[in-house]
């Protein structure tokens, strides 16, 4: 993907604090060297040309496999309002400024996609800076939202989050229908996963329901996964 493909997509744009929204997510690759002056710069705009209502996320992604062999993404979030604003936005000179500055430091674009955020448990207030991501291909969507609101909403939460959503567009030859995302607030913990922090009891029990969700999600295939690494939030 050439860096003007990124130029030209960037400026696109739910709220991870809310149960429904909607994302548009950008990845692309930067030299060691360059990250710093990246994040510098992604800091330094956003933090005053921000439009009200859309959240704009950093990420690294740390652990990946060969084919997500991207060094970091941009998601931006809001309702579909926020949404709609910064859409018809042209950002102006300074905004183009702002591009150009950046594709001095990007390697090279990876991909883009936008989607929905469908439903989060836990306590969406707090930072979750280390969080696991799974791309999921579902055959019976209906069936899938069931089971999986299902098994989350009895699920007992200490210290993470999960939520998931869907992809409208953007979707690889490989699949991936689906999104989810389980967020902790340190790197302990993410290596640890919930298994640390429940009683041998309280694994018996989410283990059943886990197996019921698995036998009633109407067929899901995992396509991919991966830890990013939250870097700034605006």
């Amino acid at each position: 993907m050439k860096k003007l493909t990124f130029a030209l997509a960037f400026l696109m744009s739910v709220t991870l604090l809310a149960q429904e929204g909607y994302f548009t997510t950008y990845n692309f690759t930067v030299k060691p060297e360059h990250e710093s002056a990246v994040l510098g710069l992604i800091s330094d705009y956003f933090s005053t040309h921000k439009i009200e209502g859309v959240t704009v996320s950093l990420w690294e992604n740390h652990f990946r496999d060969s084919g997500n062999n991207f060094t970091h993404g941009i998601v931006f979030s809001g309702s579909l309002d926020a949404m709609g604003t910064q859409y018809s936005s042209d950002g102006g000179e300074e905004w183009m400024l702002f591009l150009t500055r950046m594709n001095q430091h990007i390697e090279e674009g990876f991909s883009a996609a936008m989607g929905t955020l469908q439903r989060s448990w836990g306590d969406m207030s707090a930072q979750y800076p280390v969080q696991n991501y799974y791309i999921v291909q579902v055959d019976n969507t209906d069936a899938f939202r069931s089971a999986y609101e299902k098994y989350h909403t009895s699920a007992l939460r200490k210290g993470w989050m999960n939520m998931y959503g869907s992809f409208t567009t953007g979707i690889g030859p490989d699949g991936g229908s689906h999104w989810a995302i389980t967020g902790y607030k340190d790197f302990k913990s993410a290596m640890g996963g919930s298994n640390a922090v429940l009683t041998e009891s309280e694994r018996t029990a989410r283990d059943k329901a886990w197996n019921t969700f698995r036998e009633t999600n109407g067929g899901a295939k995992m396509i991919r996964s991966g830890t990013r690494l939250l870097l700034g939030q605006w």
